[in-house]
């Protein structure tokens, strides 16, 4: 056995690292969780007068509610007005109130995702100059706090809800038939059920707040209630729970049909019937989350969305079903133990479960990475990485269990399953054929000595309920001979008035007799539970179960959080946006204590398309040697690649100067120089020339506090 796997396990590594370096060498830009790539003014600079309005730009197009861009002046104050404006397709504006006042403004906002997930953020600007302010320059983020936490816990809940479900249902049907008549594994099933439908319920409540306030009292505010259920993600919670109503009839109908006695044809149309409505069932339980999240956004939606309802399905099969026969092995009734090809039969279906994970999880890796980088890079590359380990681990833990599994099978097995069950229906069966023949000697004798076997009748039971099955025997006979002698010597109206009562308790007679079949029928179950628990190829087989379900809880908590974390491609995409379309700028705390300078001065030519803004940041803005980037825009934001461009730096106050610099160009509108020396401290003045096309030439200055 172990020759036949080993090739298995060989192909599968050699076709994982394939097909991963083939699809992580060719990515592509994708999407999914939004991030600001963009804003207008851009976070921590300084602006000469107050803009009439505030522009953000995201990676995607997100949801905007009415509160979901706020600037705040340096009191905490509002002065936006008016709801967002979703001018261009990812750019959302807010009006401004006119003629503010110097001092350090702070956006927040908080917008949602075109895959559900909430998006929060904060930064800073100024005007005139930067000022103290009392607003935090970081927003919440919405995992956090209270609702942020309830919500991540009904998330993981539903996610188990479904394993159990799905998973427990596939092995009863699947795997181990006998089990849809075994409380435990109905209990189960049924406990996954009722837990995937409180925590939708309880999702469906917490989504408003979820999104928006974060306030605990907002979970059962019905305006909120009604805008979730507009939204994708509403209606994904609805359409579980309506299919949750159907999954609870085939619940029914699979543990109800353990009930009744059918012959084998009957078995198999139930079977394939409950097997193709299970799968419609559960196929759509995992489409709503499909449709509703990572899936269903960023590159190639239309097979990303299969791909995951196949990876949930799969994940539910391996993790629910080890659950179900971790609780069969602990919990199932001795005459209704699982036995060894049943375990063979779940052995089989989660190894195809796991070459589904491979295969699915390597298209879904790629797709929400993009490069080898993003593993190491990025918090979702990190848990990735976590999750890969978890189940490289449970299925070492699993190939344990596959040999465990074979040695039940081996003929020289101490005590197989089947053996077991033989033994107790004969146990049973014995014990039957004795009570029968206990009961027939005493009506024979029971003319002269009824009501003194009944006393012995009872004596026996209770030496039964502690004695073997051959002790109780020689016990009853012993009782019985010496009940006979007193009645020899009694009495014709003793014995005339014995006869009168011995019908009256015949009836009485038998159901101890039945009570007395049932005791030891307890004895030879425990005594056969003892030798089926003593079989060490049972008890590892049970202690590695055990281990992977153990496995499994913390790699459906990393899963969860996966679910709830930006995905690689999707932070690296925004952050080289961000690189490329604005300059790494100080924020508003730098000009409190850093030291570094940045200036923005608006220029214009006169000439076509010679307007634009030029920005200087010199850091660390002290006598010495310092870094100078310089970044050239349009009036629309766009880098502008100019001709030719020149610096000089002058302090009149001691005569030195003008210093020039010519800096180096690094992209289109960036340019940079290092090493650029300043004598002196005091104020400097810095002046720019710019020029966009052959005649067209202008100069700008502004002062810099330098040292």
């Amino acid at each position: 056995m172990t020759q036949t796997i080993a090739p298995r396990v060989r192909i599968l590594v050699l076709l994982f690292l394939a097909v991963t370096g083939a699809l992580l060498a060719g990515a592509a830009p994708a999407s999914a969780h939004a991030a600001l790539t963009g804003s207008d003014p851009r976070q921590g600079t300084v602006v000469d007068k107050a803009p009439a309005q505030v522009s953000l730009t995201f990676s995607e197009p997100v949801a905007v509610s009415d509160d979901a861009l706020r600037v705040l002046d340096p009191k905490g104050e509002r002065v936006d007005k008016g709801d967002p404006d979703g001018a261009s397709g990812t750019t959302y504006t807010v009006q401004l109130l006119s003629g503010l006042p110097d001092g350090t403004y702070t956006v927040t906002y908080q917008v949602v995702s075109a895959d559900s997930h909430p998006v929060a953020g904060a930064f800073t600007f100024s005007v005139g100059a930067p000022s103290e302010t009392s607003v935090e320059a970081s927003a919440q983020s919405p995992d956090d706090g209270l609702i942020g936490s309830l919500y991540g816990t009904g998330r993981y809940l539903s996610y188990a809800g479904f394993a159990v479900m799905v998973g427990g249902a596939a092995f009863v049907l699947a795997c181990w038939r006998p089990g849809s008549g075994v409380r435990a594994v109905q209990r189960l099933v049924v406990s996954g059920w009722l837990t995937l439908t409180a925590a939708t319920l309880a999702l469906l409540l917490l989504r408003g707040s979820y999104t928006s306030s974060g306030k605990i009292g907002d979970v059962f505010d019905l305006t909120l209630l009604s805008e979730v259920l507009q939204t994708k993600t509403g209606a994904a919670l609805v359409s579980r729970l309506l299919l949750l109503a159907a999954a609870a009839l085939f619940i029914a109908v699979l543990f109800g049909s353990a009930q009744y006695q059918r012959n084998d044809e009957e078995k198999r149309d139930l079977s394939f019937g409950l097997a193709v409505g299970g799968t419609v069932v559960a196929a759509g339980l995992a489409a709503s989350w499909a449709m509703s999240e990572h899936a269903s956004q960023g590159i190639q939606p239309g097979l990303a969305m299969p791909v995951d309802v196949v990876h949930l399905l799969a994940v539910a099969a391996w993790l629910g079903g080890l659950t179900a026969l971790l609780v069969a092995l602990y919990r199932a009734p001795a005459d209704t133990a699982v036995d060894t090809a049943a375990v063979q039969r779940f052995s089989r279906l989660a190894f195809g479960s796991v070459v589904a994970l491979v295969v699915t999880g390597i298209y879904q890796s790629w797709r929400q990475l993009g490069s080898w980088s993003a593993f190491t890079d990025t918090r979702y590359g990190q848990l990735l990485l976590v999750k890969i380990g978890l189940v490289v681990a449970m299925v070492g833990i699993a190939y344990a269990s596959r040999r465990w599994t074979a040695r039940l099978a081996e003929p020289g097995a101490p005590v197989t399953l089947r053996e077991e069950q033989k033994e107790t229906a004969a146990a049973r069966s014995a014990t039957g054929g004795e009570a029968g023949q206990e009961s027939a000697g005493a009506t024979g004798t029971g003319k002269a000595a009824a009501g003194t076997e009944t006393t012995a009748a009872a004596s026996a039971s209770v030496s039964a309920a502690s004695a073997d099955t051959d002790t109780d025997t020689d016990t009853d006979t012993d009782t019985d001979t010496e009940r006979e002698k007193p009645a020899a010597v009694t009495g014709p109206a003793e014995v005339r008035s014995e006869e009168s009562g011995a019908g009256a308790k015949a009836g009485g007679d038998s159901t101890r007799a039945a009570q007395l079949a049932r005791q030891r029928a307890a004895v030879a179950t425990a005594r056969q539970k003892r030798l089926r628990d003593a079989d060490p190829n049972r008890f590892g087989l049970r202690r590695s179960v055990l281990a992977e379900a153990g496995t499994a809880v913390v790699l459906l908590a990393i899963t969860t959080v996966l679910t709830q974390t930006e995905p690689g491609r999707t932070e690296q995409e925004a952050e080289r946006t961000a690189s490329s379309s604005a300059p790494s700028l100080p924020s508003a705390s730098s000009a409190q204590g850093t030291g570094a300078v940045t200036l923005n001065m608006p220029f214009d030519t006169g000439g076509k398309n010679g307007k634009g803004v030029v920005t200087i940041d010199l850091d660390p803005a002290r006598v010495g040697g310092n870094d100078m980037h310089v970044y050239v825009e349009r009036t629309d934001g766009k880098a502008f690649d100019v001709p030719e461009l020149k610096v000089a730096l002058t302090l009149s106050t001691k005569d030195i100067g003008p210093l020039p610099v010519v800096p180096d160009r690094l992209a289109t509108g960036h340019l940079s120089a290092s090493g650029v020396q300043i004598p002196m401290a005091g104020d400097w003045t810095v002046e720019v020339t710019v020029r966009t096309s052959d005649i067209d030439q202008v100069t700008v200055s502004k002062n810099a506090q330098i040292g």
